[in-house]
């Protein structure tokens, strides 16, 4: 039997030691420790959330990485076509981990009722096109079918339907200028289907899916030309990889540029979370560790007299703070267990009932997404529980300089 844990044990089950001196002190360093893991998982659980979220909204809309013409890199609509005769379409074999590739294009127009009018670019998009971010975003109607004959369902954003006033059925007649600008511009009445909201204003004030035929009859395309390919990956973890291997595993006349590259500035901004988080670490382990350091010496303080009389009868200095170690580690141990269960209860309560909002106009989701996963759920029990006992190792010493004669007078 290991005799310090044995001596710990004993210790901590104690009945004096629950009404001594230490045990306001002790209840403090506990919580201490469970109000810097719930603020740590909280932190890590809204901080990757938030940023899984606006990366998954950003990429319904553009794909992770997007191959198109160097013509139309600095336009939102598609200039020049690309064939779909390509050797990574319809399936990107040549890189590993292509979840999916799809064929679009964009083409600018307006929207225009009796009273009102809206510019909007439509994007294209065909039968190999991904609807499963979209079904999250439906709030009204349905999605359009792009599969069968030409038709003119289109699905409109909630933002655009609110500001010109139309609803689920009603008609969309869109103006489509030419390139001469003397011409007469081409109309089409499109049949609102469905109504999406993804939160994302920057993206929901532009956008109108419809089928991808009917931009490519406004430009009088040929049935095998599109705007551009829109690429997925299994990983984002990957993306500067894989749009690197994507970039040299096309053709020397299309481009590639990842989502990151399109939209820099709204990344820098996400990353200024991981820093935050970084920071409120920080913090906790060291308000928790200060906590504890205090219980520690506090714990031993109390127990003068015992270390004097373990000391006389042979125990070596190392074997005591020991002791104290184990005790110290017992109420680390409790406060991450109740860290834990207020923490999780709390996040998981988040996911499901959804009960704080956001301004989707500030941080582009209408409530606090969550992210609850069990590797840094692991390692900020693990770190918390090194990082403290190391920060122990050291008050722990002055078990060495207490003198057994002194001690056992102790009072």
């Amino acid at each position: 039997m290991n005799l310090e844990f044995f001596i710990a044990k004993r210790l901590i089950s104690a009945k004096q030691h629950k009404s001594s001196i230490s045990a306001p002190i002790i209840k403090i360093a506990i919580v201490a420790i469970a109000i810097g893991v719930i603020m740590m998982l909280v932190a890590f659980a809204t901080s990757l959330g938030l940023q899984q979220k606006i990366r998954e909204k950003m990429s319904a809309f553009t794909g992770h990485v997007t191959i198109s013409n160097y013509d139309n890199n600095n336009s939102q609509v598609s200039l020049m076509p690309i064939s779909t005769d390509q050797d990574f379409y319809p399936e990107f074999t040549s890189v590993e981990g292509i979840e999916h590739i799809q064929a679009t294009a964009y083409l600018g127009g307006v929207i225009r009722t009796e009273t009102d009018f809206e510019g909007i670019i439509v994007k294209g998009v065909g039968p190999d096109f991904n609807w499963d971010y979209f079904d999250e975003f439906l709030v009204a109607g349905e999605m359009p079918n792009v599969s069968g004959s030409l038709n003119n369902e289109v699905l409109i954003s909630h933002y655009t339907a609110n500001r010109l006033g139309l609803e689920v059925g009603d008609k969309a007649v869109t103006y489509f200028l030419r390139d001469e600008s003397s011409r007469t511009p081409l109309i089409r009445a499109f049949e609102i289907k469905g109504i999406y909201n993804s939160g994302f204003q920057e993206f929901d004030e532009l956008y109108m899916l419809a089928d991808l035929r009917h931009v490519q009859r406004i430009n009088r395309w040929e049935e095998d030309e599109v705007g551009n390919f829109e690429v997925f990956l299994e990983d984002f973890g990957e993306l500067e990889e894989k749009g690197q291997e994507i970039y040299e595993n096309t053709g020397s006349f299309l481009d590639t540029r990842t989502i990151k590259q399109q939209y820099y500035s709204l990344f820098e901004w996400l990353s200024l979370f991981d820093f935050n988080v970084a920071l409120i670490i920080g913090i906790m382990i060291l308000v928790a560790g200060i906590n504890m350091i205090t219980a520690l010496l506090v714990l031993i303080l109390e127990r003068t007299q015992m270390i004097g009389i373990m000391k006389a009868l042979g125990s070596s200095d190392w074997s005591i703070r020991k002791i104290f170690l184990y005790n110290a580690g017992y109420l680390i141990l409790l406060g991450l267990f109740w860290g834990n269960l207020i923490g999780l209860g709390l996040l998981y309560a988040q996911k499901y009932l959804k009960l704080i909002p956001l301004n989707p106009e500030t941080y582009y989701v209408t409530e606090a997404p969550v992210y609850i996963g069990w590797e840094y759920i692991v390692a900020v029990n693990l770190g918390t529980l090194l990082l403290c006992m190391l920060m122990l190792l050291i008050p722990s010493f002055i078990i060495t300089r207490i003198s057994p004669v002194k001690a056992m007078k102790f009072d």
